[in-house]
């Protein structure tokens, strides 16, 4: 995937908000918090939020690892720089729900998210 395309499909997610940051990477975030970090330093990389077993399963899998910096403090987020374009949006969009679920009610309700 390019970072072009990566952008295109996080800016597509409802409320997701963009800033660039940390050395130049493309931040994603919904209801301020980060559900996706892309830098291209010879080649894509992308690093988000997964379930706890997901961390398991993908800090082995092929193309990806524990996220740098993240995951060395404790935290279950997941870098890909080699899987398929379709595997990397379900990976995303996967942490754009764990971390939308996550947001303070209030937020939620700004948001519209609450049904």
């Amino acid at each position: 995937m390019t970072p072009k395309a990566f952008n295109a499909f996080c800016a597509g997610l409802p409320h997701a908000s963009h800033v660039v940051q940390w050395g130049g990477s493309d931040v994603w975030k919904i209801g301020g918090k980060v559900f996706a970090i892309a830098s291209d330093d010879g080649g894509l990389k992308v690093s988000f939020k997964v379930t706890p077993m997901a961390f398991e399963i993908l800090g082995d899998a092929d193309g990806c690892r524990p996220a740098p910096y993240l995951a060395s403090r404790g935290m279950k987020w997941i870098q890909a720089f080699d899987i398929a374009d379709s595997e990397l949006k379900d990976h995303v969009r996967g942490s754009y729900d764990l971390i939308a679920a996550a947001l303070p009610k209030k937020t939620k309700r700004e948001l519209g998210l609450l049904t």
